[in-house]
């Protein structure tokens, strides 16, 4: 053993009891320094993610708003082309009934 000489159990404790002490300041948390513009950005922080979840809303409203409008124009447009068609049908089938009738007629001639 290597200890210096003329040590006593009281000087050999109480050097334990100061590496112990070390150690424990060692991992002793450190005092923070706090930032003072932290709450101004954080405020700066919150505001423009408040304006971009905005501006997200108003653009999905928009899409919305596109998506109701071509849905309304092509329900509108099958209106419009399935009473073009039911108009067209009919213009067949009274074409074909008054073939049909003056084919009644000529037989009777």
């Amino acid at each position: 053993m290597n200890l210096p000489k003329n040590t006593s159990f009281n000087d050999r404790q109480s050097a334990a009891a100061a590496a112990k002490q070390a150690m424990l300041a060692k991992f002793k948390p450190k005092p923070t320094v706090t930032d003072p513009l932290l709450e101004e950005r954080r405020a700066q922080k919150a505001a423009e993610l408040e304006r971009l979840r905005a501006e997200r809303a108003e653009l999905r409203e928009a899409k919305r708003l596109a998506a109701a409008e071509a849905a309304a124009r092509k329900a509108e447009e099958d209106a419009i082309t399935a009473e073009a068609r039911e108009l067209a049908l009919r213009a067949e089938q009274k074409a074909a009934r008054d073939a049909r009738y003056a084919a009644r007629k000529q037989r009777r001639k």
